[in-house]
């Protein structure tokens, strides 16, 4: 009688993890897009970006929703198809070359990035995600010269509104709000190079 229970349990457990199994929503994956600039005419200079920082609350493969003052959503099947910080990394990387007219621009420690003319290291401070409402975005940056030294520091803080409750629109209100980053850092950089003899 006991053996028997213990089948019955055990064949019980078994189907009831193969329909959960069966059952469970399958993830879906997002990545932030370049912005779309016009390049410019060619430049001979090299740009480094890195590294990025992002706040320890959106390091993580979830993406993470604001739902109050003091309270988040980590959504599990909703998730960042890289880690965040290398993502942002890469888009800038990739809006910075349209936008200053160089291919050579390279994400930071690959090793050409040492020898490069322009450093620039960004630190999210708030990346907040409102489904359905907006983006959030307050960065600091530093632009550095290859001798290390700081030419220009700024700060990015602005809100991209959300075309729809969806998670498509809410990963490209990001995208827009770090094309506009990568704007303020193009513009930097231009400046220096207008400046120099």
């Amino acid at each position: 009688m006991m053996k028997r229970l213990k089948q019955i349990l055990a064949c019980c457990t078994l189907a009831a993890v193969i329909f959960g199994c069966a059952s469970s929503t399958p993830s879906r994956f997002y990545t932030l897009s370049t912005a779309s600039t016009p390049v410019v005419a060619s430049q001979a200079y090299s740009v480094s970006v890195g590294p990025v920082t992002v706040p320890a609350v959106v390091d993580r493969p979830q993406i993470v929703i604001r739902s109050g003052p003091n309270q988040v959503i980590i959504h599990e099947f909703d998730r960042w198809a890289a880690p965040l910080k290398d993502d942002i990394g890469r888009v800038v990387a990739e809006n910075l070359s349209s936008m200053l007219g160089t291919a050579q621009v390279t994400l930071f420690p690959q090793s050409s990035a040492g020898g490069a003319s322009y450093r620039v290291a960004i630190d999210i401070l708030h990346f907040d995600s409102d489904l359905g409402k907006a983006a959030n975005l307050d960065a600091t940056w530093t632009v550095r010269s290859s001798k290390n030294e700081v030419l220009r520091r700024g700060r990015t803080v602005l809100t991209e509104a959300t075309q729809n409750a969806e998670f498509d629109a809410l990963v490209a209100a990001h995208s827009r709000a770090i094309g506009r980053l990568s704007t303020e850092i193009s513009r930097a950089i231009q400046e220096i190079e207008a400046k120099k003899p």
